[in-house]
């Protein structure tokens, strides 16, 4: 019996049919209603009692209250029958009762005492286990699973693979090792066996002994592909670097390996490293071909790195590939064309996106070309024409015109828009933002104060809210302790967010903290070349006199971004045209 089946074994108790018991002289059943025959082997063990009237009885007792929801008697009148009679079948469906009932002091008692009858049934030693790992008795548990694993002869392997499954929700992670050390003892010339130590070893926190025996693993069984992810998985924790080498050894020597290619391709991918991670996703292409998954991610990377043609093949191949999600496809298709100023395509592709999740960020992005194309106006209407479903679409809506409106500098009139918006729905936390940045262009700051404190009171988990008035606060050098503690409640509810660390550097600025400024926005611009970040380090770089660092990533950062407001006003504030 595998010991992945221990995982249900409440569930199954509890889903199992009643005893089935026959008065003395009862009519014999009808073939149609017969009982599933019993092996002559199991019949032969059973207890030779009379089925009296008083037994009899006692049983229909306990099953009508079961069934009438009265779990107390019932499982203490067949926890009784079973110690009375020895027979395995009343000790099962005590078991059973109690279990449903959530009795486990009363559960465990009739599971022993099946147990102890049949010792050698394996469902009722994994009845025993189960319930005491639910109570968290490991040590009590510790005969039983070794029982159990001895039993698994061949099949000890697959066993030992379940259990730190089984043993997942105890919280004694140091207790689980242990138990997991002791259990496969006598199995160590298995891979499994160091693969449990190397699980239950990671998550007690013992990272040393942890990749110690997943390596073991390995060694014992080279083309294990799951001892190898496991093994990846501990070094990305401890470092990237240390991982990509491993899984760049790993395939060199074992190339079939499609699951550690895609971890390793995605691990490119999270570092930047495009090229190399199209490279493998384009090997599992050739081992999986047409897969739509597959084909998304090349096509995805090909855009990344301007390799258009590339990017428009697969990405219409994890169309045809069926990929899950029809429409996003649609809409990476329309972005392509938009950056291959293929307009009409563009058109095609967002309107070739039907009724769905993505309808509206579909006619939002076609109204957005528009408006970069010069067609401000027509923007604005195909935005009007927009059917919208609910509040949230309706914002979105709202939203994306102010945004239109606010890069054709028309800001009063995006001022406008949001505030009638917010009339009709004066709590709605992305108008309130919304509106406050708005505010923040027409120079009404007390309307920003207020909107934003609004937001707070409503989402007080909202971070963009505490770094958006920290922020304004600290760039008007107004209340920087104020501005401070904003932005550093903001950093501590998402503490990966870059553009929060850049407000943190730039508060610090402000505040004449020099070196604290400098690398807080050293680590938000390695994080993301933003141009406001590379504005604020530059100036921050200025301040310290390092000019010629400062212009080097101002003229890197002003290259891809020509037209961004903030990078060149602070260019023109600090180098003189030459």
């Amino acid at each position: 019996m595998n010991l992945k089946y221990l995982l249900l074994v409440p569930a199954m108790l509890a889903v199992t049919g009643c005893a089935q018991l026959q008065p003395k002289n009862a009519v014999p059943s009808t073939p149609a209603q017969a009982p599933a025959p019993q092996s002559a082997a199991r019949i032969a063990d059973l207890p030779k009692i009379e089925l009296s009237r008083e037994i009899f009885f006692q049983f229909l007792v306990s099953e009508v209250a079961s069934q009438r929801g009265e779990t107390d008697l019932a499982a203490e009148g067949m926890l009784d029958l079973a110690k009375t009679t020895h027979d395995p079948r009343l000790a099962k469906r005590a078991t059973e009762i109690a279990l449903q009932s959530r009795q486990e002091t009363r559960a465990l008692e009739a599971a022993s005492l099946w147990n102890q009858i049949e010792p050698d049934e394996p469902t009722a030693q994994q009845a025993v286990v189960a319930i005491l790992l639910n109570n968290g008795q490991l040590e009590k548990a510790r005969p039983h699973l070794q029982k159990l694993l001895a039993a698994e002869g061949d099949n000890v392997g697959r066993a030992m693979l379940h259990l730190n499954q089984m043993l997942s929700r105890q919280p004694d992670k140091s207790a689980v090792l242990s138990l997991v050390q002791d259990l496969v003892a006598p199995y160590l010339n298995r891979a499994e066996a160091h693969f449990a130590i190397a699980q239950a070893a990671w998550e007690a926190g013992k990272e040393d002994l942890a990749l110690n025996e997943i390596r073991e693993a390995s060694r014992l069984q080279p083309e294990w592909e799951a001892a190898a992810l496991l093994q990846g998985q501990m070094l990305q924790r401890i470092s990237n670097i240390e991982a990509q080498a491993f899984y760049q050894n790993l395939l060199a020597d074992y190339p079939k390996m499609q699951e550690a290619r895609l971890i390793y391709a995605r691990l490119l991918v999270g570092e930047r490293q495009y090229a190399e991670a199209r490279a493998q996703f384009e090997k599992l292409l050739d081992e999986l071909p047409g897969n739509a998954d597959v084909s998304l991610a090349v096509g995805l990377l090909a855009m990344q790195t301007k390799d258009y043609d590339a990017a428009e093949k697969f990405l219409k191949q994890a169309l045809v590939g069926q990929y899950r999600d029809e429409a996003t496809v649609r809409m990476y298709l329309g972005q392509l064309s938009e950056e291959r100023r293929r307009y009409e395509d563009a058109a095609g592709w967002y309107a070739s996106v039907g009724q769905g999740e993505q309808h509206v960020s579909a006619q939002v992005r076609y109204a957005a070309m528009l408006a970069r194309q010069g067609k401000l106006a027509e923007a604005r209407q195909q935005l009007k024409q927009i059917a919208v479903q609910s509040n949230q679409q309706r914002v979105q809506v709202v939203v994306a015109e102010a945004q239109l409106l606010r890069d054709a500098k028309a800001y009063s009139e995006a001022f406008e828009l949001l505030g009638k918006a917010l009339e009709k729905l004066p709590n709605h936390p992305d108008l309130l933002y919304d509106h406050a940045m708005a505010a923040e262009r027409v120079g009404k700051f007390e309307v920003l104060e207020q909107d934003l404190r609004k937001l707070i009171q409503i989402k007080p988990e909202y971070a963009h809210a505490y770094n958006a008035l920290g922020y304004t606060l600290a760039d008007r050098s107004e209340r920087l302790d104020e501005a401070l503690r904003l932005i550093e409640k903001a950093f501590k509810l998402a503490p990966d967010d870059l553009f929060i660390l850049d407000s943190l550097g730039w508060v610090h600025y402000r505040m004449g903290l020099l070196e604290k400024a400098e690398d807080d926005l050293r680590r938000a611009y390695a994080g993301q070349h933003d141009p406001e970040i590379a504005a604020h380090l530059g100036e921050v770089l200025w301040a310290r006199g390092k000019h010629e660092e400062a212009e080097n990533i101002w003229r890197a950062a002003l290259k891809e971004n020509p037209q961004h407001e903030t990078l060149t006003n602070v260019i023109k504030k600090f180098v003189p045209p030459k």
